[in-house]
């Protein structure tokens, strides 16, 4: 209980009741006012939710060497119990006694009582098939425990079984749970763990023009029947020994949940990679993969790592694979390229099974790559989507100006984070924003309209959401500053907000007099320049860039005084 609320009726009592009665009525249990105690709930002593609740929630004493150990579960008793205490702090005494009555009082409990003769498993798994579902991995927990029970083997072997069956999902909802900020997805890591160890069985199964395609696209619906319906089932147990696949043992019962326990580390560590034991490089690349989007790839990593230790082949992986996605990025129609996270499930699935070496997985990825760079037709359809578009909106803005803000980093040879991904791709409501647009999206002061008064309303749209025109703020900044002159943008030592107190982009940009149209494009040409020499994208000469950024307009106009004046001197 908090502090406070503890304070507030610590000398009353809840209907005549004392917090000593309550305590021993509704928390534990002690004989005589004896040392030992027995909890009226709790979870087995082998949970870390046993000693969680015992100490965080109950404020007890834990008479074992507890170890702090969290999970999802022991995440949801903390939320629970401040969801309470922020609910019961606003209550006055006399709605607090209202609240205690009502809990005490008027809940209606069903009670069951399991004879021998009904199945415990079978039990659990009918009366949770209501109200909120259990998740796909609490289930598969319960139907492998009781699968257990039902193999034709000595009993010290089933107790074996069991106790590792307990032991993976103990590991397994310690690491799901272990980024307090970041929960994993039990069903996620699930899904992919499916696709890894069953993969290659089904694709061998299923028409060959369908195969891991197929399985990709329907196995978020598909892998929860599969795993519950058709293979850890008790009729597998009796299935025909002639068929193998369909014949479930208790050594692949084993071998499956120690394959969970072995993976969910790996996922998380590569999901978390600051928190893991990899080097620095890989941590770097990891970080990358996960602003992007690692969940295609995310597979990928897990089994790679699992089987290749040497970390210069690791770091190539991850490169190859942060290039592939950022590639996936420049296509805004995702129908004209034919690749996909399937591509990735299947490499997976073949590293699985040793049908691919983690070496011959590298090639099959830099083949893969090497062919979209030299797509010629697939690059003017990036072109193309640009040239519609702009950039403003692209979905991949915001990692590749994060990006270019890390380069201009590590020019400066320092070691001073200026941009805060968290932050930085952070939807705010309130009319802030990371992404600043230099030539504002409302110019109507004077000092704009006189700068860009040579340009049609097309242009100068053009010119607002071009590449070059777009700035990574170190800190989200209000809608109004957007309208501001440039050099009130800038920032001053009494106003020390603007660009040169910003990020590496916005000093950069800070070191302009001005801001025209002409510093829009050159701008645009460095940024690609960037992208060229970073993800090894061939965009073309100049002329091609300035192509690319739909800014041929800016060129002619620029040359057209010269060549007006030019005329003139002539007559």
């Amino acid at each position: 209980m908090n502090s406070n609320l503890r304070l507030q009726i610590a000398d009353k009592k809840l209907n005549f009741t004392s917090i000593a009665e309550i305590k021993k009525k509704y928390l534990f249990d002690s004989k005589d006012d004896g040392v030992s105690r027995s909890y009226i709930f709790g979870y087995e002593k082998d949970n870390p939710s046993y000693e969680y609740l015992k100490t965080k929630i109950f404020l007890e004493n834990s008479s074992s060497s507890y170890k702090n150990e969290e999970t999802i579960y022991t995440h949801n008793l903390e939320l629970a119990k401040s969801f309470f205490i922020a609910k019961l702090r606003n209550l006055e005494f006399d709605e607090i006694e209202r609240v205690y009555t009502k809990v005490t009082q008027n809940f209606l409990f069903n009670i069951y009582a399991i004879s021998r003769d009904i199945d415990v498993f079978v039990a659990f798994e009918t009366m949770n098939n209501r109200g909120k579902e259990l998740s796909h991995l609490e289930l598969l927990k319960n139907r492998l425990i009781y699968l257990s029970t039902k193999f034709n083997v000595a009993d010290y072997e089933k107790q074996i079984l069991r106790r590792l069956i307990n032991d993976s999902w103990k590991s397994i909802y310690h690491y799901l749970g272990k980024n307090k900020l970041k929960p994993l997805n039990d069903d996620l890591f699930l899904e992919n763990h499916f696709i890894l160890y069953f993969g290659n069985i089904l694709k061998d199964e299923m028409d060959g023009s369908r195969g891991i395609r197929y399985i990709q696209r329907q196995y978020k619906y598909y892998f929860k029947d599969y795993l519950l319906e058709e293979k850890f089932t008790a009729k597998s147990i009796n299935a025909s020994t002639d068929d193998k696949n369909k014949n479930l043992t208790l050594i692949e019962v084993k071998k499956y949940a120690e394959s969970l326990k072995e993976s969910v580390e790996t996922w998380y560590q590569i999901l978390n990679p600051n928190d893991s034991s990899y080097s620095t490089d890989e941590k770097v690349w990891l970080e990358k993969l996960c602003r992007i989007g690692i969940e295609p790839v995310a597979p990928l990593i897990m089994v790679f790592f699992q089987q290749e230790k040497n970390t210069q082949l690791r770091i190539k992986l991850l490169k190859s694979l942060e290039k592939f996605m950022f590639f996936i990025y420049l296509v805004r129609y995702q129908h004209f390229l034919d690749v996909g996270a399937y591509q990735f499930l299947e490499i997976s699935a073949e590293l699985t099974t040793g049908k691919l070496t983690p070496e011959k997985a590298l090639e099959s990825l830099s083949e893969r790559n090497e062919k979209l760079k030299k797509d010629k037709n697939l690059i003017n359809i990036i072109k193309d989507s640009f040239k519609r578009s702009g950039f403003y909106n692209w979905r991949g803005i915001k990692y590749f100006l994060y990006e270019y803000d890390l380069n201009l980093k590590n020019e400066s040879k320092t070691n001073r984070d200026k941009i805060n991904w968290d932050n930085f791709i952070i939807e705010d409501d309130s009319d802030h924003y990371t992404v600043e647009h230099i030539y504002p999206q409302r110019p109507r002061k004077e000092c704009w309209t006189k700068l860009y008064n040579i340009y049609s309303s097309k242009e100068k749209s053009v010119l607002r959401h071009s590449l070059g025109n777009l700035l990574p703020l170190s800190r989200a900044k209000n809608s109004s500053f957007q309208n501001k002159c440039f050099k009130d943008k800038l920032g001053s030592e009494a106003v020390r907000v603007g660009f040169r107190y910003g990020s590496y982009a916005e000093n950069e940009v800070a070191c302009k007099d001005s801001w025209t149209a002409n510093d829009i494009l050159e701008r645009g040409i460095k940024l690609l320049n960037f992208m060229e020499s970073r993800w090894d994208i061939n965009i073309g000469e100049t002329s091609e860039k300035i192509k690319f950024l739909n800014l041929s307009f800016v060129l002619k106009k620029r040359i057209s005084p010269y060549l007006d004046q030019n005329k003139r001197s002539k007559k």
